[in-house]
């Protein structure tokens, strides 16, 4: 399932993370003709990255959001913290979805994604993305820009897959590993939960879970 420009027309958008991801959620939910309309962080240090949206802080800043605005059930949102903060991701995913807010994939209209592809919710597939025939992905996980995930790909919930980053077919992926950026994932590997593979990294054997790879493996 994704979601294009037709079926978000004019729809409000809440999303939790106010960082540099947040930005580029707001501007995929603009390309698709939808708006944001809150921002929501945990550090009570933080500070509104788009003009004219609202921050609130926390679970209490939810509350009042919820309070003033009416809005609550009904509404769309996003987690937008990327990296290897798939665990983040999750928690907060579930928070909204039992406060009633509706979460769904949601693709950049210059991505790719084959309709025999299926996506979790709240996954994210970006500008110049492509996930390909057959692939799975779970709950929450982010395809980033110019990424690419092969045919017969399984992404379970929480993956971050980074920019540029390529999984060739048949790769699993574990529970909240993240696959950082430029790196390339030969065929039919499997990556264990809470892994990370680093930048630029070649993947030509399993990675076990909880597992730091860099590099070449040998």
């Amino acid at each position: 399932m994704s979601l294009g420009r037709s079926s978000v027309l004019e729809r409000g958008y809440i999303l939790w993370g106010s960082a540099g991801h947040a930005k580029v959620l707001a501007s995929l939910i603009g390309e698709l003709g939808a708006r944001v309309i809150a921002l929501f962080d945990n550090d009570d240090q933080a500070i509104a990255s788009l003009p004219d949206v609202p921050l609130y802080i926390g679970k209490a800043g939810f509350e009042e959001w919820l309070a003033v605005s009416g809005d609550g059930p009904g509404t769309y949102g996003l987690v937008a913290i990327g990296g290897a903060r798939g665990p983040d991701r999750l928690m907060l995913q579930g928070f909204l979805q039992s406060n009633g807010i509706r979460i769904e994939p949601l693709v950049h209209p210059r991505a790719f994604v084959c309709r025999t592809a299926k996506l979790g919710p709240g996954t994210q597939v970006l500008a110049q993305a492509v996930v390909a025939a057959g692939s799975r992905l779970g709950a929450a996980c982010i395809v980033n820009h110019s990424a690419s995930v092969d045919h017969e790909c399984l992404l379970a919930d929480g993956v971050h897959v980074a920019p540029g980053a390529t999984l060739c077919g048949c790769v699993s992926v574990g529970r909240n590993a993240m696959v950082g950026a430029g790196s390339v994932v030969l065929p039919r590997i499997t990556i264990g939960e809470n892994a990370i593979v680093g930048a630029g990294a070649v993947v030509t054997r399993n990675v076990p879970a909880g597992a730091v790879v860099k590099g070449k493996p040998g």
